[in-house]
């Protein structure tokens, strides 16, 4: 006779996709643990950008905890010919830290009934069973992965990706000149390398500031972020955190499923390509893995007819950018060009959106001429 397995879902990591995986799962009626190698409050560096999609979300579930809402844009192009744009209503970005914000899922996942295990670090997934690596086995119908795009679920279902990007980011101490200046602004700077570009995110005591290029030029990166700080005036400010990370976009005929395993968020790739986006999709594909958690052909389904189409839209906006960054960099001064991105912004229009608008889409014919 085979035992019941101890669990009905098993979600592998604690983070957006993960906990909102799990509280899906748990308000779905099913008995749901999630092994979390770290412990809530953990923090990660991260922009920490909710557009309106993943704000419109998380708000169902979570009182948002907001750092800044941000109201005005400021576009540079390789730290030049700078122009900022200001939100014809409502703010288009909420700002979060992910200590923050991940806490804030930590428990509403607890709310909803689901087992958070801190400390537990995975070895090994296989049909059924998550192996700890104590040697400590955790049996499961379904496991649903959200370990990032290096992690074990991703190996066990075979992700494969089309596009990896190299991300270095700071968080440095904001004095109170800095937190006037940034106060309900961001900055996005197109980089002088294809397809590459920097952000500043202010968070009240902190801001974020970050550079993103095509994986396989550390050394461009780097200097493209000292640049960029320079440029800025920030090279002497107190660096609280510094990481770097890798964010990789699936292939789009990867799966995302093998057996009874799923996975979600960045473990199955799933992130915009242009402006490597991945909150939204973490909490919308790890929230429908978790309400299909008794049959993930529907989940496979909703991500194919709602998130394929805005990867593929994605993909040839950074084509494009890449191509031709100045014409990019001069369409967002126009009343169109700024309007398609504060909608995509404020989640009104999807990426998929923005290339049907016939200024956009006669732009991508050009570009492919």
């Amino acid at each position: 006779m085979i035992a019941e397995p101890a669990w009905d879902v098993a979600v592998v990591g604690g983070g957006p996709s993960g906990l909102s995986a799990a509280r899906a799962a748990a308000a779905a009626g099913a008995r749901t643990i999630v092994l979390e190698r770290a412990e809530h409050p953990r923090y990660k560096t991260c922009g920490g950008g909710l557009i309106g999609t993943s704000l419109a979300y998380a708000s169902e579930h979570i009182d948002v905890p907001a750092r800044d809402k941000i109201s005005a844009l400021t576009f540079t192009r390789a730290g030049r010919h700078s122009f900022t744009r200001r939100a014809a209503s409502s703010p288009f970005l909420t700002l979060v830290r992910r200590d923050d914000f991940d806490h804030a899922w930590y428990s509403a996942a607890v709310t909803a009934g689901a087992v958070v295990r801190q400390n537990a670090q995975v070895r090994a997934v296989d049909q059924g069973v998550v192996t700890l690596t104590d040697g400590e086995q955790i049996t499961a119908g379904t496991i649903i992965g959200a370990d990032g795009s290096a992690g074990i679920t991703s190996r066990y279902v075979g992700v494969t990706f089309a596009q990896q990007d190299l991300g270095l980011e700071v968080e440095l101490a904001a004095t109170e000149a800095d937190r006037s200046t940034w106060e309900g602004r961001v900055l996005l700077d197109w980089g002088s390398f294809p397809g590459s570009y920097g952000w500043v995110f202010p968070k009240q005591d902190e801001l974020t500031v970050g550079v993103i290029m095509a994986k396989g030029h550390g050394a461009e990166t780097k200097k493209y972020l000292a640049g960029f700080l320079e440029h800025l005036g920030l090279s002497d400010r107190r660096v609280v955190r510094d990481s770097g990370h890798l964010t990789r976009c699936r292939r789009p005929d990867a799966p995302l499923r093998r057996g009874r395993v799923a996975v979600v968020g960045d473990a199955a790739g799933l992130l915009e390509p242009w402006t490597r986006e991945g909150i939204s999709y973490a909490l919308r594909s790890g929230g429908w893995a978790g309400s299909a958690w008794k049959d993930l052909s529907r989940y496979e389904h909703q991500v194919t007819a709602e998130l394929a189409p805005e990867m593929a839209a994605g993909r040839r906006m950074l084509d494009a950018f890449s191509r031709y960054p100045r014409v990019v960099h001069a369409a967002m001064a126009t009343p169109l060009g700024w309007r398609a991105f504060e909608s995509f912004c404020q989640g009104n229009l999807s990426m998929a959106g923005v290339i049907q608008r016939p200024s956009v889409r006669a732009l991508l014919t050009l570009f492919r001429a």
